[in-house]
């Protein structure tokens, strides 16, 4: 996925929606705090490895980045991604297999891909997590 590169402007823009959804008490103070736009991009770099018909985890991204006490922290970057570019965050699920909550059009975009969905609503993580 080519995209160009954002200007400072855009890289602030991100970061300071980030802070704010971390200082509103939800997800790591202590890693935000030493956060810059590096880690949203080492963050947003692996996501857009994750091939087509495939998923990662929250915890496996997290530890591909070397923070792997951050799953919480590559979610809220997740969430925020659009003001970076277009990545597939739509691979990216929990632990268990399940999409994100709210975001309806998720599982639709996965089943494009060929990714099949158990009983249970979750992907079945032994057949299409990605193996980084």
């Amino acid at each position: 996925m080519g995209t160009s590169a954002p200007t400072s402007d855009f890289f602030a823009r991100g970061i300071a929606i980030v802070q704010k959804l971390i200082s509103m008490g939800r997800g790591e103070r202590s890693t935000i705090n030493n956060m810059d736009e590096n880690v949203i991009y080492e963050v947003l770099s692996v996501v857009e490895e994750i091939p087509e018909g495939r998923v990662a985890t929250y915890g496996q991204i997290a530890r591909l980045t070397g923070r792997e006490k951050n799953s919480r922290l590559v979610g809220k970057i997740l969430s925020q991604a659009q003001y970076y570019g277009e990545y597939p965050c739509h691979r990216v699920v929990n632990h268990a297999g399940r999409t994100a909550p709210g975001w309806r059009e998720q599982p639709d975009l996965l089943r494009q891909e060929g990714v099949q969905f158990r009983e249970n609503g979750c992907v079945d993580l032994r057949r299409y997590q990605w193996e980084a």
